[in-house]
C-alpha cells in the first residue's frame, strides 16, 4: 500500500534553515507528481511546493526564494530545503502524493497523504 513517511521538522528559531524528507513506497514513485503541504492552526492547508516526475516545480508565493523542493526517483524520496525561516513559518508539513503526474495548487489532486512533521518557529 501507498505510504509516505515524513522526517525532519524541529523546533528553530527565526532565520535557521530545516529539510524536510519523505520517504514513498508502495507505488511508481517516478510516475507521480508529488508535493508538500502545510496545515497552521486557524488557517487553511496550503500547497508549499509540487515538483512533477520531470522535476517541473510550483511554489507558494510566500515560500518562493527560500524553500527548494527536490525528489530523488532512484530512491524515492522528497525533499524540501527551507532557509531564513520565519514564525509565519510554522505548521504541520505533509508529503503527499498527486493523482498523476501533473502538479496543482488544489489540495484536491492530491490522494495519499503522510502523517506530517510539526516545524515551529519561534522569534
Amino acid at each position: 500500500q501507498v505510504q509516505l513517511v515524513e522526517s525532519g521538522g524541529g523546533s528553530v528559531q527565526s532565520g535557521a534553515s530545516l529539510r524536510l524528507s519523505c520517504a514513498a513506497s508502495g507505488f511508481a514513485y517516478d510516475d507521480y507528481c508529488m508535493g508538500w503541504f502545510r496545515l497552521a492552526p486557524g488557517k487553511e492547508r496550503e500547497l508549499v511546493s509540487a515538483i512533477s516526475k520531470r522535476g517541473n516545480t510550483i511554489y507558494a508565493d510566500s515560500v518562493r526564494g527560500r524553500f527548494t523542493i527536490s525528489r530523488d526517483n532512484a530512491k524515492n524520496t522528497l525533499h524540501l530545503q527551507m532557509n531564513n525561516l520565519s514564525p509565519e513559518d510554522t505548521a504541520m508539513y505533509y508529503c503527499a502524493r498527486g493523482f498523476d503526474h501533473i502538479c496543482y495548487y488544489d489540495s484536491k489532486r492530491y490522494n495519499f497523504w503522510g502523517q506530517g512533521t510539526q516545524v515551529a518557529v519561534s522569534s
